[in-house]
């Protein structure tokens, strides 16, 4: 594809002119010079610690055809100068892959917990529907229906388009994915077709990355200007409520609340949850919305009331896509438990073991409500929080852990460059406001393996905060192994062996 034609497909961008032969062919974009060769088109992108103004020669020697840049470099290769060379990467890659998403049905779903879940349960209610649908989001991503590993939530916009043009290619009609916050300051997610916007909820977290509360809101409001088809939202959040206000939206309730979509005479037990699922409107392409009155019976088998909001949010966003109420029912019901969250380890034990990637005050507090509620005898906790992150989480984490648990054990989680010790003081601080018992332990191993071996029969112990990951990151980038499933199993194995 000539540049020239490029920066002409993609309009979005604006202020763009092209210094140089405008002819030149690009075979490929990058914006990490380790992945620049011949006929690439090399975005200089300013992060936070490198600017790639800086590798404009390296990605010229290595073959490079052009650069996308802020201010014109001394280089023999012709330049796009813009205002900005990230927030052109998303419309740049989309113009290559001949705007995949407009292939695709997209459904984004946005918020601060159940992002996760939601896209699992709408990937599992299309695929039900007979639609093929990729996935993308923290846990992994599916394309063509093969899983890959993934290293953010949302990837930068080169890699979202690649891959979606991948997924078209591979036979995918559809695509749930989480949009992240950051990917919409960060213009990760621009330039997407969004069928569905789906907010969860918004709850305090990433407040080292937002100035406040009302700046995370406006990112993740983002979505919602991006001009979707339907936008769905969770009008028991507070914030969902602003939503609703400000947009045309198709609303869902899993506390009885005036929405589109209600869950009702909601049952649950040790294997999940059951509901009936009133609707009020579906999207409408001549009307915009009509009424809809249809009743049906859901299961899920995800306990927990926040997993209800999720898979309420689900069928919603499925409906809107054309899916009818008996088949979304039917995908619920066969959906797969989504790793790392809610997750039970059953190694044989007397008590029941729970691990949830629950890292927020918000999730922490749900995620041990819902266990609360199976556990006929002692509440044990397992839990700290992250270093780098929002430090005003962190007794607020421990609150929710004291204030709920009979045993609250307060370990290290992903400290980073952060002191272990420093940031478990803070989450013990907040622990000490509740009446739980309060142990100590640094080391998350011997955290897990304490909780453990404390619990008695008719107990639940949760570990929270890592859910799916599968290592721990320490000082300087260092990341060893860790999996709190795997360490689980590992000493409730020890624990029934006899001695």
């Amino acid at each position: 594809m000539r540049l020239a034609d490029l920066v002409a497909a993609a309009s979005d961008v604006e202020g763009a002119r092209i210094v140089g032969d405008p002819t030149v062919e690009i075979a490929d974009l990058a914006y990490d010079s380790r992945k620049a060769g011949p006929g690439t088109l090399f975005f200089c992108v300013a992060g936070e610690r490198r600017d790639g103004h800086e590798f404009a020669a390296q990605v010229v020697e290595a073959g490079a055809s052009a650069l996308v840049v802020e201010r014109e470099l001394d280089v023999p290769v012709p330049q796009v100068v813009l205002p900005s060379a990230r927030a052109a990467m998303a419309p740049f890659a989309a113009a290559f892959h001949g705007d995949p998403t407009a292939e695709l049905k997209v459904v984004g779903v946005t918020g601060t917990n159940g992002k996760t879940t939601t896209a699992y349960l709408v990937r599992e209610i299309l695929e039900a529907a007979g639609i093929q649908t990729g996935l993308m989001g923290t846990v992994k991503q599916v394309v063509g229906g093969e899983e890959e590993s993934v290293v953010r939530t949302t990837g930068e916009g080169i890699d979202l388009q690649r891959t979606f043009r991948r997924m078209i290619e591979g036979g995918d009609e559809a695509v749930a994915m989480e949009v992240s916050s950051h990917a919409m300051v960060l213009h990760r997610a621009d330039a997407i077709n969004f069928d569905v916007a789906l907010f969860t909820n918004l709850t305090q977290d990433h407040l080292d990355f937002h100035s406040d509360m009302e700046d995370y809101f406006a990112a993740k409001r983002l979505l919602f200007e991006a001009d979707p088809g339907v936008r769905i939202v969770n009008v028991d959040d507070s914030y969902g409520r602003r939503l609703a206000e400000e947009f045309e939206c198709l609303t869902f309730s899993a506390e009885d609340a005036e929405a589109d979509y209600r869950a009702v005479d909601v049952e649950f037990d040790a294997m999940g949850a059951e509901f009936t699922v009133l609707t009020g409107r579906k999207p409408d392409h001549m009307t915009g919305f009509r009424p809809v009155d249809t009743e049906v019976r859901v299961r899920t088998g995800m306990p927990g009331h926040f997993n209800v909001a999720n898979a309420l949010g689900a069928f919603a966003a499925a409906l809107a896509l054309g899916v009818d109420p008996e088949t979304a029912a039917a995908g619920l019901a066969g959906a797969a438990r989504v790793p790392g969250r809610f997750e039970p380890i059953d190694e044989g034990q007397g008590f029941a073991v729970l691990v949830d990637y629950a890292h927020t005050p918000d999730s922490m507090e749900n995620v041990l409500r819902a266990a609360r509620r199976l556990t006929p005898g002692r509440l044990i906790s397992v839990f700290g929080a992250g270093g780098d992150r929002d430090k005003a989480k962190r007794p607020l984490m421990g609150r929710a852990g004291g204030v709920l648990s009979d045993l609250a054990v307060v370990t290290s989680d992903n400290p980073r460059s952060e002191d272990p010790e420093a940031i478990v003081a803070e989450v013990a601080a907040g622990a000490r406001e509740g009446e739980a018992e309060l142990v100590i332990e640094v080391d998350r191993h011997a955290a897990i393996a304490l909780a453990l071996g404390r619990a008695e029969p008719g107990d639940t112990v949760v570990i929270a905060g890592k859910g799916h990951e599968q290592g721990q990151e320490f000082e300087g980038g260092r990341k060893i192994p860790f999996d709190d499933r795997e360490v689980a199993r590992e000493v409730l194995r020890k624990l029934g062996s006899p001695a």
